[in-house]
């Protein structure tokens, strides 16, 4: 498979993918190709940039990731006000408008937090950060 950039007639710029050029090039011949904003059939080739393949791929490495993960959560958490196991009483006030809105955090049980979700309360259930070794 091969994704080409194409242009119809009117200018509108637009990818498709095809099994090779040479399909590509007979379904443009029989006008099968159309273009997805205006229909317009008549359709050409843009010039693509070569793909080029690395020596290994640049992704990040799972530690990089979860610490990355790691310094998210505890920013979230410093940020928050720590309603301990209050939380599900205190996200329905804040969602009601009963209670000033702030980003809290605090423990829930699956149950409750189902419960928040159905009732169209935004949690997040983030993991607790384990505790830190002291020696």
């Amino acid at each position: 498979m091969i994704v080409l950039n194409l242009i119809c007639s009117a200018g509108h710029r637009f990818e498709a993918w095809f099994a090779s050029a040479e399909i590509f090039e007979a379904q443009a011949a029989t006008r099968l190709v159309a273009c997805p904003h205006c229909q317009d059939t008549d359709v050409s080739r843009l010039p693509s940039a070569p793909h080029v393949r690395r020596a290994s791929p640049a992704e990040a490495s799972s530690p990089d990731i979860a610490a990355a993960l790691a310094q998210t959560i505890a920013k979230m958490s410093a940020e928050a006000e720590d309603v301990g196991t209050r939380f599900p009483e205190e996200a329905r006030r804040i969602h009601y408008h009963e209670a000033a809105e702030r980003s809290i955090r605090g423990q829930a049980t699956i149950a409750d937090t189902l419960e928040l979700l159905e009732e169209g309360i935004p949690v997040l259930p983030l993991p607790s950060p384990g505790k830190k070794a002291t020696h």
